[in-house]
């Protein structure tokens, strides 16, 4: 049972850096003006994105320095994310595997 909650687990944290990939590719897009935002659809779209991922970009940006127009709270992000992961996954071979 505690195995299926690490499974579930791993896969949310999984769905969420993929979509934390997804909004930096859409940023991009919009920045090198090859989506226009003029559409409703998209508008509503990148509304979703940031209300899922604003509230956990908000405190790393306000402990990482100002770059100037690159933000790197994606990529921390992301490499908080692989971190539980792994942590995850340890976790769940330990309760497996129990040493002897």
């Amino acid at each position: 049972m505690l195995l299926a909650l690490f499974n579930v687990a791993d896969l949310l944290l999984r769905v969420l850096g993929w979509i934390i990939i997804g909004q930096v590719i859409l940023s991009w897009l919009i920045a090198f003006n090859v989506l226009n935002t003029s559409s409703q659809g998209l508008r509503a779209f990148l509304g979703a994105l940031d209300r899922m991922t604003e509230p956990l970009y908000r405190p790393i940006r306000r402990v990482m320095p100002d770059f100037g127009g690159i933000d790197f709270s994606p990529l921390v992000l992301l490499l908080v994310i692989q971190i539980l992961r792994m942590l995850l996954s340890g976790l769940a071979v330990d309760l497996a595997y129990p040493a002897a």
